[in-house]
């Protein structure tokens, strides 16, 4: 890291920040102009880490210069079936990354991913997934993460 950022762990006096930032990544990840209303997100999002953030359900952390606003990224975690390859069924789902614009290639990222993936580590869990941009692949890939081909999505 260039500069000394501020790395705090979202508590839930956070959850202002985290909602405002949640609509920040969804805009920027699915082009959506400021004019596009994401007010039931919003509500569902707070009412969300309002749970979650008390459970355990999910960990955030966001980045700070100075006081401003720079970066976050959050985990998810859930429950399936065990299998052969992940006996406890545990699983966790980063998402919410996100960098300011004028921020990125400073390795605020890769700092937020590596803080997430060692809680996940912590908790036993040994199955991450997570969705990634175009612009946020190479930074996945650097870290290990791999495409995985043999799973599919029913949309609608």
């Amino acid at each position: 890291m260039a500069k000394n950022y501020k790395y705090k762990k979202a508590t839930i006096a956070d959850i202002d920040e985290l909602v405002k930032t949640r609509i920040i990544v969804l805009r920027a990840a699915n082009k959506l102009s400021n004019d596009v209303d994401m007010s039931l997100v919003e509500k569902e999002s707070y009412e969300y880490y309002k749970r979650a953030l008390e459970t355990g359900e999910h960990i955030a952390y966001l980045v700070y210069d100075n006081g401003a606003f720079v970066g976050a990224g959050g985990v998810s975690f859930y429950q399936v079936m065990s299998t052969y390859h992940n006996p406890t069924g545990k699983k966790a789902y980063i998402m919410n990354m996100y960098t300011a614009p004028e921020y990125r290639r400073q390795g605020i990222a890769i700092h937020t991913l590596d803080l997430l993936v060692k809680d996940v580590r912590k908790q036993g869990v040994s199955q991450i997934a997570l969705e990634t941009t175009e612009m946020g692949r190479p930074l996945y890939e650097k870290y290990g993460f791999v495409k995985i081909e043999d799973e599919m999505e029913l949309i609608k």
